[in-house]
């Protein structure tokens, strides 16, 4: 979604199940390698309609940073850490604002 803040995310292609395309999403628009560390009492999803207008169900995963550095990918021209606080300083979606505010208080 050019022109606004993001979560790294993407779609399940066929034959994955949603653990390989986290995996795969967080490498190539992050470079984040290696096991995944989910916290598992978090898993949280919404129902949107795409970029190409169709419905859609995004879920939203919360892992450990693992001190990896953050290579981007083409598709994106920056990165920063946000505190769930300074999310009026940022332009993320009204449903991503309200996932990232659920899972501080979890």
């Amino acid at each position: 979604m050019a022109g606004i803040e993001e979560l790294p995310s993407g779609g399940v292609e066929p034959g994955e199940n949603l653990l390989t395309a986290l995996e795969r999403e967080l490498a190539e628009e992050i470079g984040r390698t290696g096991p995944l560390t989910l916290d598992p009492g978090f898993v949280a999803h919404f129902d949107c309609i795409s970029g190409s207008g169709r419905k859609a169900r995004q879920y939203t995963f919360a892992l450990t940073h693992q001190e990896q550095s953050i290579t981007l990918s083409t598709e994106h021209t920056a990165h920063r850490w946000l505190h769930p606080a300074d999310l009026s300083d940022s332009d993320v979606t009204d449903e991503t604002a309200k996932t990232i505010r659920y899972w501080a208080t979890s």
